[in-house]
């Protein structure tokens, strides 16, 4: 069960902030901070940042849905700004049959290039909404 009293109430702290957040996690860096170590596999993230000790799941214990949905939503993104870009640039020969075999190998193939982005994008966007308190780090004496 989850402590609520303990987390910081929800709330935007600017876009230059965000903006900062966003750059550092698709530079599979800590959100946080900026480290590099962030990642333990291309499948994993460390139990805690190795400079700030942020938990990368941030106690709850469906955190990843969101991370799991966010990859999702944009390998499909990714999906139709491909073939839009496709079909504008080579209108009216367009190559159904590259379409045809290319496109579910890209959807599978996605969410697996994309994932460690999408964690780490993830909690950049609950960093930006939801605040570090001293529960999220890993030597918090409640976060044990």
């Amino acid at each position: 069960m989850v402590d609520r009293t303990a987390s910081a109430p929800m709330r935007f702290q600017g876009f230059r902030r965000a903006a900062v957040l966003f750059a550092r996690a698709l530079t599979l860096r800590c959100p946080n901070c900026g480290a590099r170590g962030i990642l333990a596999s291309w499948f994993k993230l460390v139990p805690a940042c190795p400079r700030c000790h942020l938990r990368p799941e941030r106690g709850e214990s469906d955190y990843f849905l969101g991370g799991m949905m966010f990859n999702i939503g944009l390998a499909e993104g990714v999906f139709v700004i491909a073939l839009v870009a496709t079909l504008l640039v080579t209108w009216p020969r367009v190559p159904w049959s590259l379409l045809q075999y290319g496109a579910p190998a890209a959807m599978v193939l996605a969410p697996i290039i994309l994932y460690p982005f999408s964690k780490l994008v993830w909690l950049a966007f609950d960093l930006m909404l939801r605040p570090l308190v001293p529960n999220d780090l890993a030597g918090s004496p409640r976060a044990r």
